[in-house]
Order: C-alpha cells, then sequence, then structure tokens
C-alpha cells in the first residue's frame, strides 16, 4: 500500500459531483457518480501515478463482496499500467485527495465472462465506493510554501545548522500522526547530517526564525514502504506544517548589535569590573524569558570571573556606561543542551538587550574633577575642618537620588569624623570656599554592595559639590589647641587680674582672647561657652571654683605630621 503524506491543510469542504444514471450495457464505459468532492484539489490522479484508497465493492443489488475498510487496510498500487481491473483503472483517473466518487464497472472493463472464482461471477456488473487517500508519483520533490514569515531575515538555516521547531505532522488526507505540540517540546536536530528523513532535511532549508512553513515530502523520501509503526503507512506522502522556533551553528560566536552609545565615554569595561545592568531576555521568536526590570533591580556581576554564563561574561566586555546593545548567545555559550530548569529549554539560543547603569574596579579610587575655582584659594578644607557644602548625588545614568536643595539649609559636617561615607569624605577634601567640583565614588567607599535608603546596591556615584563654608578645626579628641607655642609660663599669662586664682570668668576671658587673636582655636560646630566651661573644670580639680597654678597641667601630642597640639 502506498501513503503520500502532505504539509498543506486541505479545506474539505464537499460538494456534489456529476451523477449518470443509466446503467451500463456490456460494451459500455465505466459510469462515475463523484458524489463528494473537495473544493480545493491541488493535483488530480494520472496515468503513472501511484495512489492509496479505501472502498467498498458491491453488485449492483448491493451485496458487498469485498472492502479495504474491514481489512483494515486501504489498497496501493500504480494507475494506468494494467495493476488494476481496467474499469477501476479508469475509475479513479481524475480524483482528488478526499473524494469519494462510485466507479460502476461493465463485466468487459472488470472480471468479463471468467468471473473470479466463487466470488465474482461471470459476466458481472461491480460497483466500487472509492475515497482517495494518497497520490504520488516517483518524479515529485519537496514541496514547500511559506504560510508567514517576519519582515526582517538576516539568517536562514543551513546545513549543518541546529535548530528546534514545532510542526504538525499529518498524511496528505489531513489525518494526523504527530505534533511536537502536544509534547509540548519542540524538535531539536541538526539539519543535513542525516538526523532526519531526506525530504525534510531538504524541506527546512532557507527558513527564518520565525517563519511557518508547509513541507509535502513524497514517500520515497519519507519513511518508504517500510512506514513508521503504526501510525505512518508503508509509501505515505507526509505533510508539515513547521514553526521555526531558533537556529544557530555549533561555531557561531556571540553576536552583537550596539544600539545606543552615549557621546562621552572615557572607559569601558574590562576583564574584572565589576558591572551593574538591566536587561530583558527574549528567545529568538520573541518570547520572552526573563527581565531585570520586572524586578525593578539591575543584574549585579564580575565580568571575565566565571560567575555568568561564558557569552554573556565576554559581552559585557568593552561596554560604557549607558550604552545599549543587543547580544545574541548561541546555546554552547550559554546553558547548552541541557538547558536551565523550567525557564530556558535545551539548545535555546537567548537574546539579551542590554543597558549598562554603571561599573566600577574594585581597585578604583576616588574620582575628582574640578568644575569651577575661585582665583584666590588661600584656605583649603582638610581633616578635622568643619564645612558647609551644597550637593546633588545622582546614579551614573543620571537618577537623581538626593540632592541638599531639597532642605532648608545645606548640611554641615566635620571631615574625618565619619560623619559622611568616606568616598564623599575624601571629595570634600582640599576644596576652596567657592569651588565647585565633579565626584565619582566607587561602592567601596560608598555605600558598598547593601546600599542604603534609596542608593542600590554596589551604586556608583555621582556627586556635584560646592564648598559654601569653611573652618579650620581641630584634632579628634581636643577642643581647643594652640595654633603657635603656648605661653611659657602658662599660668601667669592666664592670671590677668595677677590673683594667683583664675575662675571661671577669667578663664573664659583669656581663652576667647586667644581665638580673637588667632594664636588658639575652639573645635568648630560646638557651643564655645560649653567647651571653655569643660575645659575649665577639667583644670579645677579640687572643683573650688578657680584654678591655681599648681593644678594647672597641658595635654601635648604630636599628629602624624610631627605637629604639637596642647589642650587645656
Amino acid at each position: 500500500m502506498f501513503i503520500m503524506e502532505s504539509i498543506f491543510a486541505l479545506i474539505l469542504l464537499c460538494v456534489t459531483g456529476t451523477h449518470v444514471s443509466s446503467s451500463p450495457g456490456p460494451l459500455e464505459d465505466v459510469v462515475i457518480d463523484r458524489y463528494d468532492i473537495p473544493r480545493v484539489c491541488p493535483r488530480e490522479v494520472q496515468t503513472g501515478d501511484f495512489v492509496r484508497y479505501h472502498y467498498n465493492g458491491t453488485f449492483t443489488d448491493g451485496k458487498k463482496f469485498d472492502s479495504s475498510h474491514e481489512r483494515g487496510a486501504p489498497f496501493s498500487g500504480q494507475v494506468g499500467l494494467g495493476r488494476l481491473i481496467t474499469g477501476l483503472d479508469r475509475g479513479v483517473q481524475g480524483m482528488c485527495v478526499n473524494e469519494r466518487r462510485k466507479v460502476t464497472v461493465p463485466p468487459h472493463l472488470a472480471y468479463g465472462s471468467i468471473g473470479a472464482g466463487d466470488v465474482i461471477p461471470a459476466d458481472t456488473v461491480l460497483v466500487f465506493d472509492v475515497v482517495l487517500l494518497d497520490i504520488w508519483n516517483t518524479e515529485d520533490k519537496v514541496q514547500t510554501r511559506s504560510l508567514s514569515k517576519p519582515e526582517s531575515c538576516k539568517r536562514l538555516v543551513e546545513a549543518t545548522d541546529f535548530i528546534r521547531y514545532h510542526y504538525n505532522g499529518t498524511l496528505l488526507n489531513g489525518v494526523p500522526f504527530d505534533s511536537s505540540h502536544s509534547r509540548n517540546g519542540t524538535y531539536d536536530t541538526y539539519v543535513g547530517m542525516g538526523y532526519l528523513i531526506k525530504g525534510m532535511d531538504e524541506g527546512l532549508i532557507g527558513m527564518c526564525v520565525g517563519e511557518t512553513r508547509t513541507i509535502i515530502i513524497p514517500p520515497f523520501l519519507a519513511y518508504e514502504e517500510k512506514g513508521y509503526g503504526t501510525v505512518i503507512p508503508s509509501q505515505a506522502t507526509l505533510v508539515f506544517e513547521v514553526f521555526m522556533i531558533d537556529l544557530f551553528n555549533p561555531k557561531d560566536d556571540i553576536a552583537v548589535v550596539v544600539k545606543e552609545v552615549p557621546k562621552s565615554c572615557t572607559r569601558k569595561t574590562v576583564v574584572g569590573d565589576y558591572i551593574r545592568y538591566h536587561y530583558n531576555g527574549t528567545f529568538q521568536d520573541g518570547s520572552g524569558f526573563d527581565t531585570s526590570y520586572q524586578r525593578n533591580s539591575t543584574y549585579n556581576t564580575y565580568i571575565g570571573m566565571g560567575y555568568v554564563i561564558q557569552g554573556m561574561d565576554k559581552a559585557l566586555q568593552g561596554l560604557c556606561i549607558g550604552e545599549k546593545r543587543r547580544v545574541i548567545l548561541p546555546p554552547h555559550m550559554a546553558y547548552g543542551e541541557k538547558g536551565t530548569g523550567d525557564l530556558i529549554p535545551g539548545s535555546a539560543v537567548l537574546v539579551f538587550d542590554i543597558h549598562v547603569i554603571d561599573f566600577h574596579n574594585p581597585k578604583d579610587l576616588v574620582e575628582i574633577k574640578v568644575t569651577s575655582k575661585p582665583e584666590k584659594c588661600n584656605l583649603t578644607s582638610e581633616v578635622d575642618d568643619l564645612i558647609q557644602y551644597r550637593y546633588n548625588c545622582s546614579l551614573m545614568d543620571g537618577t537623581l537620588l538626593y540632592s541638599s536643595d531639597h532642605y532648608e539649609n545645606a548640611p554641615i559636617t566635620t571631615l574625618g569624623a565619619n560623619k559622611v561615607i568616606e568616598g564623599l569624605d575624601e571629595g570634600l577634601r582640599g576644596m576652596c570656599v567657592g569651588e565647585k567640583r565633579v565626584v565619582i565614588v566607587p561602592p567601596h567607599l560608598g555605600h558598598g554592595e547593601n546600599g542604603a535608603k534609596g542608593v542600590p546596591s554596589s551604586a556608583v556615584l555621582h556627586f556635584e559639590l560646592e564648598l559654601l563654608d569653611l573652618q579650620k578645626g581641630v584634632p579628634d579628641g581636643y577642643m581647643f589647641v594652640w595654633l603657635g607655642d603656648s605661653p611659657d609660663p602658662l599660668f601667669p599669662a592666664m592670671d590677668l587680674n595677677k590673683d594667683l586664682s583664675v575662675p571661671l570668668e577669667e578663664f573664659t576671658a583669656f581663652i576667647n582672647i586667644q581665638v580673637a587673636e588667632g594664636t588658639g582655636r575652639l573645635r568648630p560646630g560646638m557651643d564655645a561657652d560649653g567647651i571653655i566651661k569643660d575645659m575649665f573644670n577639667n583644670q579645677d580639680r579640687n572643683s573650688d571654683g578657680k584654678i591655681v597654678a599648681e593644678e594647672l597641667k597641658l595635654k601635648v601630642e604630636e599628629d602624624s605630621d610631627k605637629a604639637r597640639h596642647e589642650e587645656l
């Protein structure tokens, strides 16, 4: 038996065919009643074609003498070469697949005056009710037709490519025999390397990802005489409707399409950098599998150190902050044949649309760029100084996080006192009042991996700074220091009225004179009277409300620069 298989789905809307009412005489031709004809008939049976059909054979009184339906096996044979009785040979010519016709055969075109054993008497008119299932010819070739195709098709399937596709498989008469959709999994294979039937290998060549194509394969390019189990008969024409999911070649490298690059790009990512980026992940057919935007959080990782899939590690190199690019990763540089869980199937090509938010290197220092500076700058900020400054703090993509303009007063801080993040503290040093700077702070000198309120994890921070006020400070742990040598001896200088005792009022007047004359300095940003009172109480060792010479002692210390600091 011969079954032809076709990808094209035929619309089997039936209409009534021609009916010949006369009974054939001994020398008349066959009478054909085409009582059910498909509206679409791309091909009719011709001499030399192979056909496969079901039939019921009866006498004119309706008595049945044979039936392929009852045997469960349709008849297969070649038309017009004398392998069928002459009347039936003529009766099936011009038939369409799925057509039903009644063929009345006179005796001389059937079994004649001899008959056929005990089954068919001599000179008997035979009536065959036939439905055509398949038709093919040894000259047939694989037929393909594109049902839908994406507007952009940058790559076509070639031999040795590995492809993933869905399909529905039917016989030529529309009877289904297999579907990848019912298994909820694509068919994955190499093309042109003998893993498929010959006709499918041929029919898949030239397809685009996202294309839907029908492929009709004649039996000799399919399963030939053997068929396939109980689902594909011998010599069956096969019809496949194929939807191409993706394709790649084992020799493929990553593909990069740059979408947007900022005008200013002073630095590009290299191996060892730590990067924060947003992404949309899709398959080649456009269906998404993951996105960082939905989680409202960037993906953060080191580059070139094996923390991400091989293709992404490579694709993240050479990027600018703010750059957008599309990267296409073949499976052998992504999740390979196994895929990952239910999210990414085996052998899937992955497409990532990336937007770089920022990157840094763990060895990065604070980057300072002076944008404006007064012509005269005799006094600059340093550790222990009390400063007031204006700032805007943003992410590297321009997203504003905080601004001093949002508050009534600009912030005041003491440098080196751990009042602000380390990188900002460093960026505020060495400034003149009125100076403006841009300061870039890497995360390890900012808010680190944990981030802060409103500040993402591992974020590089961009500060715009302006120094508004500067008060020189005193070393940590001191309330007052001499700016030169202290009076020697000290007590006579402190005893302003020379009565050999110094009460709080006299001590306060002495300290204020030192500050006013620039020979001493109180810690800025604190209540001066409170500081002086604490200093007095420290020297009034017997707490009698006055200091005498025997009680007076100085705290003397040298800092890292070998400068002397003395405190009462």
